[in-house]
């Protein structure tokens, strides 16, 4: 199996003999064959809508442009990916919003807490202008956003008791995004934020070495956290979603029509995922629920309000707050 290690050093290795970068493009007869890269499992329905995108490609190009899945974190975390990407040692992938906050600031208007209302208020928001907004800020950094896709709402799991206003958060040690937002906003809530990676989390609730986590449902499925945190409670503190990246290299690199067919298939893959996205996450609620799972809902009204001096300092941003007050309009 190939691991990150493995495939920078080859892709450090090939891109001295060929005009692209990286060993993810083949360049013979025309032909190229794109890497993709998510943290998530194989099913999980990102994977699966870049999938679709690969399969696609193949058929519309009679093979001539085809593209290779690594899944559940095989190439690194979504840091390591985003600049993987950035200079072409791969050529697609799929990471949270919360990831891109710091190089692209647009994004951080899309992870402020309760900005969206609901799972349609985020899908508005993204069809419309204020998604067109976010993608086109990517060119800037030699990435091309090629589609948003969703994420579900955030809530709070833990392994100690229910959550249902941000008192009950004191003094608990909970996994967040490596994102100053994520960071921050558990500091009101009077949590203590601990940044780790996603696959870390597991054995982190396993060891004590954290109390909980914030994610939706649907990876607390498919990570298996449910197993070890046994109280979820329904917070919404966020639905910021997922962006498809591609290397502008990469893009450069393809002949036009490939290019346009690219694109083009991206952003139909976004039906895909939705309805992908809409039938598993009413599986894994299920699922987890059967298991035992104690749920309940939380004091919405009370953690937005705790959220409050957050969300006034990053609309001190110009450029924020309009895509905020966009964001809102679409409610």
């Amino acid at each position: 199996m190939m691991n990150r290690r493995r495939f920078l050093a080859a892709g450090v290795g090939a891109a001295a003999a060929m005009p692209l970068a990286g060993s993810h493009v083949l360049a013979d007869e025309g032909r190229h064959v794109l890497t993709a890269t998510d943290v998530h499992v194989k099913d999980y329905p990102t994977v699966e809508a870049v999938r679709w995108i690969g399969e696609t490609m193949a058929r519309e190009t009679g093979g001539r442009v085809t593209l290779r899945q690594y899944h559940s974190g095989q190439l690194g975390r979504e840091s390591e990916a985003i600049d993987m990407a950035r200079f072409g040692a791969i050529d697609m992938t799929r990471v949270y919003a919360g990831a891109l906050n710091n190089a692209f600031p647009l994004t951080q208007a899309l992870c402020l807490p309760y900005v969206f209302d609901s799972v349609p208020h985020m899908r508005r928001a993204m069809d419309g202008d204020v998604g067109k907004a976010v993608l086109e800020g990517f060119a800037k950094r030699g990435l091309v956003g090629l589609a948003i896709y969703d994420s579900g709402a955030r809530c709070f799991y833990n392994t100690q008791h229910a959550i249902r206003v941000p008192a009950d958060l004191h003094g608990l040690k909970v996994r967040v995004p490596v994102s100053d937002i994520f960071i921050r906003m558990l500091r009101l809530f009077g949590a203590n934020p601990t940044p780790l990676s996603l696959g870390e989390v597991f054995s982190g609730l396993e060891t004590r070495m954290i109390d909980g986590a914030e994610n939706n449902i649907r990876s607390f499925h498919s990570s298996r956290h449910f197993e070890a945190a046994r109280y979820w409670s329904q917070t919404n503190h966020s639905y910021a979603p997922d962006v498809l990246l591609v290397s502008q290299r990469t893009l450069d690199g393809l002949q036009p029509r490939d290019r346009e067919l690219l694109v083009e298939t991206a952003r139909q893959s976004v039906a895909v995922m939705r309805s992908l996205w809409d039938a598993s996450e009413a599986k894994a609620r299920e699922a987890v629920f059967a298991a035992g799972v104690e749920h309940n809902e939380a004091d919405l009204a009370a953690f937005a309000r705790a959220s409050q001096p957050l969300l006034s300092e990053y609309r001190k941003d110009p450029a924020i707050d309009a895509l905020y007050r966009r964001i809102r309009d679409l409610a």
